[in-house]
């Protein structure tokens, strides 16, 4: 099995049990015991032992705060000479001390050690096995855990609470819900931790129903109004897509704590409600409650996806005053919220100014150089990633052959695919394989790129069919684009873009009666066209706009605006494409479409309002068009202006009448 870090002290409850003990020896211990402990408890192991090694010699079992004391110091030299002394006491048979030593030996994560010694003990007892069995899991060893815990010939609740959590853990949830299940056949009442536990695996398996089955026992367990198993069935209901049962279990609670509104931020961020997630925040923060990193990865994530760069740099002041800028979940959220917004170089000040950058960071950063067609540095970040010793991970490679195939770096990106799978092992997903077809596609090898889908050892997905249909559409190759096509319909026969993608292609040939085909297909299917969305930020104010859409305030100042534009860029060189348009109409009406594509008309708003000389972005849900790639280019230089456009794929910079991305949109 696979290695991970795992959080025992819950699961088996030991420090309750050392408390126990503890307590119960302090109401007939002699005074010296307090000043002991004391010692104990601050870390002052060889203190506590130099001065009441007399008291320790008589009374054994004191042994246990030196072993304890011991763990949070992470020093297994000092666990082994406090072993030794035991030995040499004459106390290693005694069944509490050994448990503890056992303990020790988990905690410093030296499996080795503590089995050997467990083989040796004389007498265990349920709390001997049960660590044991947390020592496995610590390591990641869960064949191990679960052949100790079959062999087990009694349990207790915190045995079963050990393997359920553990492998859920480990994120083998089915297992650890048959687990759950087979405690309660066994007659065992999970308490709090076990219910949460088997939540956790619900939502990670997206089991409604059963989330929904471990909900009715929390109600007859009586945990109906507990704090952490509430935060884990709303969670649970969340992740699983449910998100009205979630916000209503959060409601129902009387107390909310931080660990629920992070719960209710973060299950509206996972179901795509970014606005909500926003008023959420504030709303939190009115209540009260102070956000923690927890928070700040939710609610820039939002601002990510929103492109709302000014609510994420004002949160971003918020996560400088909490402390929190030095966590590293937090700056990789930083890196891509910055990057999302288009402003690469902040993206590039937040990565050099972490001190601990871990795989998640460079992954971020190297995916925001690809996201904004800077392959060549992302591919140099790389390589300096490979000399710092880090090695990369599958979201590190999906980054890069990302970045590759959007700049064109076709030979690079076939050598980091191989790479891949010969030097580190990673086995390629279905998005790897997507990356290559792209790569493929938009280098002109459309047959290569076909027959990769059709050998390629994963089942293939309608995005990657989709992803070669767009390649047809650019290198113009309408038998290949209606074969394609085909195979992306059988997988989401409701997907409008694959059917205008196929449109294009026949449009682009004058291929009238295909396209009405294609269109008429979308009628009986009652498939209906995704509009194309524009908006940005100015002021804080974001602005939407939609093709032709007259329903903005300044509609009319835009549409004269659009005119005078289009005849400057005419003087400039430019033909508007109207090969795109998918109607049959004159071109007349076909320049007037093109020119009021949502992203020209977000652009005329922009030049309209804000002072000449700064930059522009804009952001779009769809893929942008040739027609308006080439026209921006055009108004970036007459203008004078930088124009960052995000669509659907990636980022592109224009500036000077020319664009990072070159010709590969």
């Amino acid at each position: 099995m696979g290695r991970g870090r795992y959080c025992p002290s819950s699961y088996l409850r030991f420090s309750s049990f050392r408390l126990l003990s503890t307590n119960a020896a302090s109401e007939s211990a002699p005074s010296f015991t307090l000043e002991f402990t004391d010692l104990c408890s601050k870390g002052l192991t060889k203190q506590a032992f130099d001065r009441f090694h007399r008291q320790i010699w008589s009374d054994p079992p004191l042994f246990s705060h030196l072993i304890q004391s011991s763990i949070p110091q992470n020093s297994p030299f000092l666990g082994k000479q406090l072993h030794s002394l035991v030995i040499t006491s004459g106390s290693s048979k005694d069944r509490f001390i050994s448990n503890h030593l056992l303990n020790m030996y988990c905690k410093f994560g030296n499996l080795q050690a503590a089995v050997s010694l467990y083989n040796v003990m004389v007498v265990k007892n349920v709390m001997s096995r049960n660590i044991l069995i947390n020592g496995h899991l610590l390591v990641g060893d869960l064949d191990g855990a679960r052949k100790l815990f079959d062999e087990m010939p009694e349990r207790n609740v915190a045995t079963w609470n050990a393997v359920v959590a553990g492998f859920i853990q480990f994120e083998f949830n089915e297992e650890g819900l048959c687990l759950f299940r087979e405690m309660h056949v066994s007659g065992f009442r999970p308490d709090d931790f076990t219910l949460s536990s088997a939540l956790r695996g619900c939502a990670g398996l997206k089991a409604l129903f059963v989330g929904r089955q471990v909900h009715c026992c929390v109600v007859k367990c009586g945990f109906g109004f507990h704090l952490v198993v509430e935060s884990s069935l709303a969670h649970m209901y969340m992740k699983c897509g449910s998100l009205e049962e979630g916000e209503r279990v959060i409601k129902s609670m009387p107390i909310r704590n931080v660990v629920a509104w992070n719960t209710l931020i973060a299950g509206n961020a996972q179901n795509g409600y970014s606005e909500s997630v926003l008023a959420l925040y504030c709303m939190m923060k009115m209540a009260g409650f102070q956000p923690d990193k927890i928070t700040f990865v939710s609610v820039l994530s939002s601002c990510s996806e929103l492109a709302t760069l000014g609510q994420g740099q004002q949160i971003h002041a918020e996560v400088i005053k909490t402390g929190a800028s030095s966590v590293v979940g937090v700056i990789s959220t930083l890196i891509s919220m910055y990057s999302r917004c288009g402003c690469l170089e902040d993206s590039i000040k937040v990565f050099l100014e972490c001190e601990v950058a871990d795989h998640v960071s460079w992954s971020s950063m190297i995916a925001a150089y690809g996201f904004h067609g800077r392959g060549v540095e992302a591919v140099e970040l790389f390589e300096q990633m490979e000399k710092e010793g880090l090695e990369p991970n599958d979201v590190t490679f999906l980054s890069l052959l990302y970045a590759c195939s959007h700049c064109g770096l076709k030979d690079n990106g076939l050598d980091f695919f191989n790479l891949m799978t010969e030097k580190y092992g990673i086995k390629p997903g279905v998005h790897h394989y997507t990356c290559i077809v792209d790569l493929l596609g938009r280098s002109g090898c459309l047959i290569e790129a076909e027959a990769m889908i059709r050998s390629m050892p994963v089942k293939g997905d309608a995005i990657i069919w989709k992803t070669l249909l767009s390649a047809c559409k650019i290198h113009k190759n309408a038998d290949m684009a209606r074969r394609v096509a085909e195979e992306v319909l059988k997988l989401d026969p409701l997907d409008s873009a694959s059917y205008v993608l196929l449109a294009n292609v026949h449009a682009s040939e004058k291929r009238w009666h295909d396209v009405s085909e294609v269109r008429k297909t979308m009628r009986d299917r009652r498939v209906k066209k995704e509009p194309g969305v524009s908006w940005l930020e100015i002021k804080n104010q974001v602005h939407q706009f939609c093709m032709s859409d007259k329903a903005h305030p300044q509609s009319e100042e835009i549409d004269s605006y659009l005119k005078e534009l289009t005849a400057e860029m005419k003087l400039h060189g430019y033909v508007p494409d109207t090969s795109l348009v998918l109607h049959d109409m004159d071109n007349e009406e076909k320049e007037y479409s093109l020119s009021h594509h949502s992203e020209k008309m977000a652009i005329a708003f922009a030049l309209m309002k804000t002072p000449a000389g700064t930059p522009i972005r804009v952001m779009k849900n769809l893929r942008i068009c040739s027609d308006c790639h080439v026209a921006i280019k055009i108004i970036s230089e007459i203008k004078n202006r930088e124009i960052i456009v995000r669509d659907s794929s990636r980022f592109h910079h224009f500036q000077n009448g020319k664009c990072s991305c070159r010709d590969y949109w």
